[in-house]
């Protein structure tokens, strides 16, 4: 062979050996628990600030809208678990049939019915996909952070979990494929926000591996930050890529005073209600403002590492609506904690699935937009491990959420996106049919939701763009619109060959909308 080619060849070899890798973005998915779409001082509705927004004080929620896009039609389950195994899985409810919130071993949470015998549901969560065949009423996954894990990624788990009932493995975050497990277990709620009460005497909802901290007087949202931080600094200096899930069990009850900031809404008229803030309003308002402090000294850390910081992406969502139920809050029950949006938490109405939504992808999106594209929350799965450059990869399960990265790259990219909610169960908070509690089915498509009440076979029709309230139901005026809506929800979920109540007087199987 030709020394000059021979030479040239052991050239191109080495500076191929020299070539870096694309690097890989840090990514950050920052999860608020039961934080409705109106409670922050950034508005997600018209581009305007309500009433509502003007309560509340989170300055580092609008940093980052400034930084980033803000989604005007973000929507979850309208409970916890079935919105954090979507999360997981890339599956809708209808899927992976963890329809109902979860906690202890091969037990339902389900209120009880004189009227309905409710399917058997996977009350025992998500597992990890070595389990199939296994363990009774679980779903078995192949997890996004197993994912990132298995493309180099440090995977962080900080906070809430519950996917997994306890006792079994996917109640401990580091069976689903995270490196670390801060505070992550089966409970839905902490014992206690408070260091003095060791985050909850009562072992059922304590958070678990923060001892350290017993007995101080600090705060669980301040911790959960604090320790979330010192992770991704053990990351960077491993130098790896760290996907992090900050999931903050804030703001979901108890209300504990977050007395750093409830001092900024005691004896404070609300325009909204038109009264002054109750304790509960004041100590609910405090643990938002304690949430945005942690998202905004996650902010200040990156900002503190700008090589890390411009290659780091932010996202920001709820995982269910406000809760719309005067047991907790102030108001007018179903009308006032989520206005404009009818209702709450557990509800099929907007109130209970309509989320704040937020992301920062420095060098791709826009600063200080919106962006109309629907998402789902189980479209977080494919997006993130595009955004991780995560091309080739397999899944124990079928992914039904879609990727929403075009329409982060450009603005104007906005597909039609149906979204399927499937609840056939009964929450224990309150069996309202009339606002949208119960056993339910839905589905959002073009401007028009349906709502498919299971016990009653109802079926109602809202214009959503020019009725967000949802107080005008069209579906006697509209007869052809309920025939397609019912026809696509009836497909949607025999393509998922998803679970249907049976009605305990004649022991029949309710049938689909579209039947």
């Amino acid at each position: 062979m030709d020394k000059k080619i021979l030479l040239s060849g052991l050239m191109l070899a080495s500076l191929a050996s020299c070539e870096k890798a694309p690097e890989q973005p840090n990514i950050i998915l920052f999860l608020v628990d039961d934080m409705g779409w109106q409670d922050t001082s950034v508005p997600f509705y018209n581009n305007q600030l309500s009433d509502l927004n003007r309560r509340f004080h989170t300055p580092n929620m609008e940093r980052m809208a400034k930084l980033g896009v803000r989604f005007t039609e973000a929507y979850a389950c309208a409970i916890s678990s079935p919105t954090r195994c979507s999360l997981m899985s890339g599956m809708n409810a209808a899927s992976h049939r963890v329809t109902n919130w979860t906690l202890e071993l091969n037990q339902s949470t389900d209120a009880p019915s004189d009227v309905l015998l409710l399917p058997e549901w996977n009350y025992n969560g998500i597992q990890p996909d070595s389990t199939a065949g296994k363990i009774a009423h679980s779903t078995p996954i192949t997890a996004l952070p197993q994912v990132l894990k298995d493309h180099g990624y440090y995977t962080i788990h900080c906070g809430k979990a519950h996917f997994g009932a306890r006792h079994t493995p996917g109640e401990n975050p580091s069976t689903m494929g995270f490196d670390v497990n801060i505070g992550g277990g089966a409970n839905g709620a902490p014992g206690s926000y408070l260091g003095t009460q060791n985050f909850g005497k009562i072992k059922q909802f304590a958070v678990q591996g923060l001892e350290k901290y017993h007995g101080q007087d600090v705060f669980l949202t301040e911790v959960l930050t604090q320790e979330a931080i010192a992770a991704m600094n053990k990351s960077i200096e491993a130098d790896k890529p760290f996907y992090l899930y900050m999931s903050h069990y804030a703001t979901h009850s108890p209300y504990d005073e977050d007395k750093r900031f409830s001092g900024n809404y005691w004896g404070k008229y609300d325009a909204h209600l038109k009264d002054t803030l109750d304790r509960n309003e004041v100590c609910y308002a405090s643990l938002v403002e304690g949430m945005d402090k942690s998202l905004g000294d996650i902010l200040d850390y990156l900002e503190s590492k700008p090589e890390v910081a411009k290659n780091t992406i932010l996202l920001f969502m709820s995982d269910n609506g406000g809760q719309g139920l005067t047991n907790r809050r102030q108001g007018i029950a179903n009308r006032s904690m989520n206005y404009p949006a009818r209702a709450g938490k557990g509800s099929a109405f907007m109130g209970g699935v309509r989320e704040p939504m937020m992301v920062y992808w420095p060098g791709v999106t826009q600063a200080n937009t919106e962006n109309h594209q629907r998402v789902m929350i189980e479209d977080f799965y494919p997006t993130i491990l595009e955004m991780a450059g995560v091309k080739e990869y397999k899944t124990y399960q079928k992914i039904d959420g879609i990727s929403f990265v075009d329409a982060l790259k450009a603005a104007e990219v906005c597909r039609e996106r149906p979204i399927v909610w499937h609840f056939p169960n009964l929450w224990g908070e309150t069996q309202d049919k009339e606002e949208g509690y119960g056993a339910y089915s839905s589905i959002l498509k073009g401007d028009y939701h349906l709502i498919y009440t299971w016990e009653t076979r109802q079926t109602r029709l809202y214009n959503v763009k020019e009725d967000i309230g949802e107080q005008k139901d069209l579906a006697a005026a509209m007869p052809e619109k309920v025939k397609e809506l019912s026809n696509a929800l009836t497909q949607y979920l025999k393509e998922r060959n998803a679970q249907r109540p049976v009605l305990k007087e004649t022991g029949e199987v309710i049938p689909y909308p579209g039947e």
